[in-house]
């Protein structure tokens, strides 16, 4: 009886070790708290209230941590962000990028560019489509472009089904149907974050109309080109009367539309009434969006932008856009896009939001900045992307701020590299590798 319960007692020892054993396995090798960890550098992120030298930490592709003097031994990676700005991944409220499908001169075609060509490299993780594609074609768009892009795309739904296609589509008022436009914004409603009216040439309402049925039937706001001048349809009324609170109006630095009060040279009345009624106005510089001449006068005047954004496609990418304070700047391609588009959960640096990052670098010189008249506004400071992270990554390195030198010994975390980057090195391919014939001895 002794030996036999000797070896039982034996026998539950070993089965208790055991199980313990891979415990101690998993408490020898648990990995630092953080994925990622920014340093020193300057946070800027206006939603929070943060204007200081902060570090920013990330796990799972989320902000994990912001605070002073976070140890570098709780990350697997640690980029020293000294003298360099951190803020929110940048949003871009209005670009075009429904590109792919051939079509020529056209905005659901080879007007537009495809983002991830020119978003990373700026900083921005955002952007939003202004209008390329109507309720008919948004699918198309959606598998076509959103879906297959690293950068997160949102969109705005054209009051015109067939979405921006030159004016054979875009003057077609019976093809504007607030109804169906709102149906297919409510079927997408993580992606279709606004409805869009541009370009419209005639005097009639229509578009503007049917958008503020489709914004109010979705709860998204409309954002609005106003089209061609036109006494019939006044600026004060649209900002005043047919327009929504909460609806924004772009190319606001344009000049097209009597935006400008001729005399002072300030905002116009309806400019003015406007914004106290609750309208945003976003700046949507694009190729031919944009004067210094009216936005000098109306920034002096303190009319500035509720949200800068570059109207991007083929006739702007290579432009400049306004430029405010730098705190100023970030504010309005960061929380206030984000609130305007109703995405409170981008453009911000809470813990628990999406880890969409751009960190920035001032350079200083002698500058100059044009606009749509070939005119030039000088300036000695210019920003700079150095490195951008979204959903956690890094996605963008313009000098390599992140990597290890040719020389140095290996990161011993690099096994995990692909935790913080998408440029992590890839696993050697046994599958495929071709067997070699053993040398004779």
């Amino acid at each position: 009886m002794t030996k036999q319960f000797r070896k039982k007692t034996i026998a539950h020892c070993c089965a208790a070790l055991s199980l313990l054993a891979p415990l101690n396995v998993i408490a020898q090798t648990a990995l630092p708290a953080y994925d990622l960890l920014l340093r020193g550098g300057h946070v800027l992120d206006a939603r929070n209230h943060i204007d200081s030298v902060m570090d920013v930490a990330i796990k799972d592709g989320k902000i994990a941590k912001v605070a002073a003097n976070i140890p570098s031994t709780d990350a697997l990676k640690t980029i020293d962000a000294k003298s360099l700005y951190v803020t929110p991944g940048l949003i871009d409220l209005h670009v075009h990028v429904y590109n792919g499908t051939g079509e020529r001169g056209s905005y659901a075609g080879d007007n537009s560019v495809p983002p991830d060509g020119f978003t990373f490299r700026v900083g921005v993780t955002t952007v939003v489509d202004a209008g390329c594609s109507g309720w008919k074609n948004f699918e198309d768009f959606k598998q076509r472009i959103i879906d297959r892009s690293k950068t997160r795309v949102l969109a705005m739904l054209n009051i015109v089904g067939s979405g921006m296609r030159g004016d054979k589509y875009e003057q077609n008022m019976e093809d504007m149907d607030g109804e169906a436009t709102a149906q297919m914004a409510l079927k997408y409603p993580e992606t279709v974050v606004g409805i869009k009216t541009a370009h419209f040439g005639g005097p009639e309402w229509t578009p503007v109309e049917q958008a503020v049925i489709a914004g109010t039937k979705a709860n998204i706001p409309v954002m609005v080109d106003f089209g061609t001048d036109r006494p019939t349809r006044p600026l004060y009324d649209l900002l005043t009367i047919k327009l929504r609170p909460g609806d924004i109006y772009t190319h606001m630095y344009s000049g097209l539309r009597h935006e400008q009060d001729p005399t002072p040279l300030g905002p116009s009345k309806a400019f003015i009434e406007g914004r106290k009624r609750g309208v945003y106005f976003d700046a949507g510089t694009g190729g031919r969006s944009f004067k210094w001449s009216l936005a000098v006068p109306m920034v002096k005047d303190g009319f500035i932008p509720d949200s800068i954004s570059t109207d991007l496609h083929i006739g702007s990418m290579n432009g400049a856009t306004i430029g405010l304070s730098l705190q100023e700047v970030v504010t309005e391609m960061t929380s206030h896009p984000a609130h305007e588009i109703k995405r409170d959960d981008l453009g911000n640096l809470s813990e628990g939001s999406v880890a969409d990052i751009a960190v920035l670098s001032v350079e200083k010189g002698h500058y100059g900045f044009t606009d749509m008249q070939n005119t030039r506004v000088d300036g000695t400071q210019k920003l700079v992307a150095e490195l951008t992270i979204k959903d956690g990554k890094i996605v963008y390195d313009l000098n390599g701020m992140e990597a290890k030198l040719w020389n140095e010994p290996p990161d011993p975390n690099a096994k995990y590299a692909s935790r913080w980057t998408t440029f992590a090195p890839r696993a050697p391919d046994t599958h495929n590798a071709i067997p070699t014939k053993e040398m004779p001895h």
